[in-house]
């Protein structure tokens, strides 16, 4: 039998071979003999570390090159070999399939993409997100994770006081969905103890959930998930901002007592997904605390606020909130993924909510201190390890240089925002409160028109005429949508710290040049493929 497991020198120069006699290396290094004798495998790996630097690193971040090389989904699979067969490939083959990723997928790196709330690449977060996979470890137990569960325990910490969480608890999870699906479950667990855990809903009165208008689809999703059922959760009105109107939280919550059922969560929103608004949460606690219940806080785009003296300000009241979702990954930089859930107080209580005790795992009698296995007051088992990259990063740019480009992404949403009102054909919907900037472009052919229910229907056509245009240019990637009775209008999200003036002034003139040309006959006549 074959085998290409080489032997490794040893620091006193004598060789240590594979096998039942293997000896143990304290302080183990490689010499420069071992790097020439890579086997395959690892030889692949340093060539792709390199194809992944120049493309997806130097050249992804370049201005000039396209966001995106768009083909349909037919001529895409003609140009891209996606069938898995039979027999492998060579190295060869495999690096170009590298390149040819790089080549047809949508780039984020580039500084102007800002279709999501993720952008940029980040070179620290990124050589932790490398790290990270390299050892591939789970965040369950000390044992198998000690620096990470470590790390975590830092991290969490620090978000906590961010927030304002003087004793806190958390954990990081996968995407901030599953984050605010943690707040309804521990909300229902700390309501009705541990027979919801074992005797689940039966016997259980109905338990109604409040969120905004505006707020995220995943409380719906959770609703459903957790078995709520989404006809119990309770939509609260928004004034013109977007913002959660207190008043009529209340309202709401004495309705559902009348009705002999239990206000058990109130979801409020730090930075909403489209308009950006930030609700007020000192307000919207006195509700709260005055009829006890559980109040969460959806921060996961807008909870990078707090890391900014000049921005935090906009979370005003967080620290009476119960918990809180926070996406590292979005205004942070942070490589996808990076999700934190946080709790205020009440130490513990994940744990009693979620643990099973699997004694193959999380086993009572271990030499070391078992509080340190915080794997099983999750729901998962395995578990990345998020907290590795963030923390990284914090290492690198520490609390001043998040703060820094912090304040970088609020500022260029402000300059569009002033570009907006200064240029002709621009409309703002509303004044960015954080770092999404809503506005419609009016092409020269509907300018003068009334604006009517007729001016409104061939408005809404122009953004997505627009993005199909800038899409199969590459020139930019931006969102749209549209909200309540208001038409189409574009999304456009700061989320990336190397976006500069430049890019700014970039964003208006690249819109009204794919947009100006755009007529009334081209509104009327426009369809999708999905309309068609």
């Amino acid at each position: 039998m074959t085998t290409d497991i080489k032997k490794f020198k040893s620091t006193d120069g004598k060789y240590n071979h594979t096998g039942a006699k293997h000896e143990i290396i304290d302080d183990f290094d490689l010499h420069e003999a071992d790097l020439q004798e890579l086997t395959i495998d690892q030889k692949f790996v340093q060539d792709a570390m390199d194809v992944i630097f120049k493309e997806g690193v130097v050249k992804a971040r370049d201005r000039r090159r396209k966001v995106v090389e768009y083909h349909e989904p037919d001529d895409l699979r003609e140009l891209f070999d996606f069938k898995i067969e039979d027999n492998g490939s060579d190295s060869e083959t495999l690096l170009q399939l590298l390149r040819d990723t790089f080549k047809y997928s949508v780039l984020p790196a580039n500084p102007r993409f800002f279709n999501q709330l993720f952008s940029g690449q980040d070179s620290y977060g990124l050589v932790g997100q490398w790290l990270t996979d390299a050892i591939n470890s789970s965040a369950y137990t000390y044992e198998v994770s000690p620096v990470f569960i470590l790390m975590e325990h830092e991290v969490i910490k620090r978000l906590c006081e961010s927030v304002g969480y003087v004793k806190g608890d958390g954990v990081f999870c996968p995407g901030g969905s599953i984050a605010n699906m943690y707040a309804m479950n521990i909300a229902r667990f700390k309501k009705f103890g541990v027979d919801v855990k074992t005797k689940g809903l039966f016997g259980l009165p109905r338990m109604i959930s409040f969120t905004s208008e505006h707020s995220h689809y995943s409380i719906k999703k959770g609703a459903a998930f957790l078995g709520f059922g989404t006809d119990n959760i309770t939509l609260v009105k928004c004034d013109e901002r977007g913002k959660m109107i207190p008043e009529d939280l209340e309202k709401k919550i004495i309705e559902t007592k009348e009705q002999g059922n239990v206000p058990l969560f109130v979801n409020a929103t730090s930075g909403t997904t489209v308009l950006g608004a930030f609700d007020p949460l000192d307000k919207i606690a006195d509700v709260c605390e005055k009829h006890d219940v559980w109040l969460h806080v959806d921060a996961c785009w807008g909870g990078s606020a707090s890391m900014s003296r000049k921005w935090k300000h906009l979370m005003k009241g967080v620290e009476r909130t119960n918990s809180l979702a926070w996406c590292q990954h979005k205004m942070m930089g942070v490589p996808l993924q990076c999700s934190a859930f946080l709790m205020n107080g009440n130490i513990g209580l994940m744990h009693e909510a979620h643990c099973a005790g699997a004694r193959y795992l999380f086993q009572q009698d271990k030499f070391y201190d078992i509080s340190y296995d915080t794997g099983d007051k999750v729901i998962q088992c395995g578990r990345k390890v998020d907290a590795f990259k963030l923390w990284l990063m914090f290492k690198a740019k520490g609390n001043v240089g998040f703060e820094e480009e912090i304040n970088i992404k609020f500022d260029n949403s402000r300059y569009l925002a002033q570009l907006v009102k200064e240029r002709t054909g621009f409309q703002l919907v509303a004044e960015p409160e954080c770092t999404n900037v809503c506005f419609w472009y009016i092409p020269p052919s509907i300018r003068d028109l009334e604006r009517d229910e007729k001016f409104n229907s061939l408005l809404e056509k122009v953004a997505p005429i627009i993005k199909e245009r800038m899409v199969k240019q590459g020139t930019l990637l931006i969102g749209y949508q549209p909200l309540s009775n208001k038409p189409n209008f574009f999304r456009h999200i700061f989320s990336n710290a190397k976006t500069t003036k430049q890019d700014v002034q970039f964003i208006v003139d690249e819109i009204e040049r794919l947009g100006r040309n755009i007529t009334i006959q081209d509104l009327k006549t426009y369809r999708t493929v999905n309309e068609e």
